[in-house]
């Protein structure tokens, strides 16, 4: 299996043997590897634009992996993959609903790490995606007048011109006028495309009011 252009692993743990003995597996895979001492050793390389995964020890002196975790919430979409040669069941728990891909006792063997890393580039991809498709609604929004804005909400909800014109106290031809920019803006070929931008519209202002 290919690995995605420009992914690499990034590796912190306060142990040199395994960092050592984790980049020696992964990079037999021919997958990038750069290895870290501490979590604020990353943290001062942590770019938005990373892509790939992290892999990451619980227990480190200073930041330990579940600080790193909460760190990284908002500023990189880094799967994290967990590794601890004493975790508990709580921690794993906190991790996995904290967005981890895996929680991994050391030893780990070769094949279950590799899978682990597959699937963690798997969901970077995923997160990678939906970034920019969040990034492709916002910029269709602002394209919007706040008129565009308000007839689109009445053709999705399947009124005619006619009702539209009705409900807003405007000329049946203003509406058409405006149903043909929103249609040009939104690049939506028809009702369905139009609702699901809606949708997202909606999505993304809850998301910001939380």
């Amino acid at each position: 299996m290919m690995t995605p252009e420009n992914f690499t692993v990034y590796i912190v743990d306060d142990d040199a043997a395994v960092r050592r003995s984790l980049m020696l597996m992964i990079e037999q895979e021919a997958i990038a590897v750069k290895v870290f001492d501490s979590a604020e050793a990353f943290l001062e390389q942590c770019r938005p634009q990373l892509k790939g995964c992290l892999i990451a020890d619980i227990h480190m002196p200073g930041m330990d992996g579940l600080q790193l975790q909460e760190m990284l919430a908002n500023r990189c979409t880094l799967p994290i993959i967990f590794l601890t040669g004493y975790g508990t069941i709580p921690q794993s728990v906190r991790a996995i609903k904290a967005g981890a891909v895996d929680f991994l006792t050391k030893p780990v063997t070769r094949e279950k790490l590799i899978a682990c890393v597959r699937l963690a580039f798997a969901e970077c991809e995923k997160l990678m995606q939906a970034s920019q498709h969040h990034h492709n609604v916002q910029s269709l929004l602002s394209k919007l007048t706040e008129r565009e804005r308000e007839i689109l909400r009445w053709i999705v909800q399947g009124l005619s011109n006619k009702e539209i014109a009705s409900h807003l106290g405007i000329s049946h031809r203003t509406v058409e006028i405006h149903r043909s920019h929103v249609m040009q803006k939104s690049g939506a070929t028809n009702l369905l495309e139009l609702a699901q931008f809606v949708n997202e519209i909606d999505l993304e202002k809850h998301r910001l009011s939380n």
